[in-house]
């Protein structure tokens, strides 16, 4: 009699037991999502611009983050350094070449959390069709239920700083930075 109470108890106990969170995909907020960047300009100001036109997706898995995965593509016709004349010097074989490159990606490779709500993000970031691995800083801003959404919802700030000589971009270099920095704010909701 114990035996048999005692692998009801059991049973009882695995089929009860909470399943374990399992990947989910987010949407972007794209009313609430920058993609930005800077460099040093002759080393008298920074100038500054962003990306208007971008999609991605982003999979969340909480219990284990090294199987999150992050997609984003890139219309690089949608510039915007708030002055028009630079921008189509951008777009220009020069720089981006945008005509034979109109879209730069990045996909992850590997999810790594760092601490509580730091995470490094290594994957392939191609520009002006050249791909090289790249690796994100990410903290996590904030991940809860969205208060007026009543849905979860996540926020985060991923930097990277890449060489952009790297990329087929050497117009210039050293007098205009060869570095530019990258910043992503963006915020998420469940599908």
């Amino acid at each position: 009699m114990m035996k048999r109470l005692a692998a009801v108890a059991l049973t009882t106990a695995l089929f009860s037991a909470p399943a374990l969170a399992e990947p989910v995909e987010y949407e972007f907020d794209m009313s609430h999502a920058n993609i930005a960047f800077s460099y040093n300009h002759l080393g008298y100001s920074t100038t500054d611009g962003r990306f208007g036109d971008w999609e991605g997706t982003l999979v969340i898995d909480e219990d284990a983050p090294e199987n999150s995965s992050v997609e984003i593509t890139i219309d690089m016709n949608s510039i915007d350094t708030f002055w028009e004349e630079r921008d189509a010097h951008l777009k220009s074989a020069d720089f981006f070449n945008v005509e034979a490159n109109p879209t730069a990606t990045f996909k992850s490779t590997k999810v790594e959390q760092v601490d509580e709500d730091e995470l490094e993000i290594t994957g392939d970031l191609t520009i002006n069709g050249q791909t090289r691995e790249t690796v994100l800083e990410v903290d996590v801003n904030k991940m809860a239920e969205h208060p007026m959404l009543k849905k979860p919802a996540v926020g985060f700030t991923a930097t990277t700083t890449v060489l952009r000589s790297e990329f087929g971009m050497d117009k210039f270099v050293p007098y205009v930075s060869d570095e530019v920095d990258i910043v992503i704010n963006a915020e998420a909701l469940i599908k």
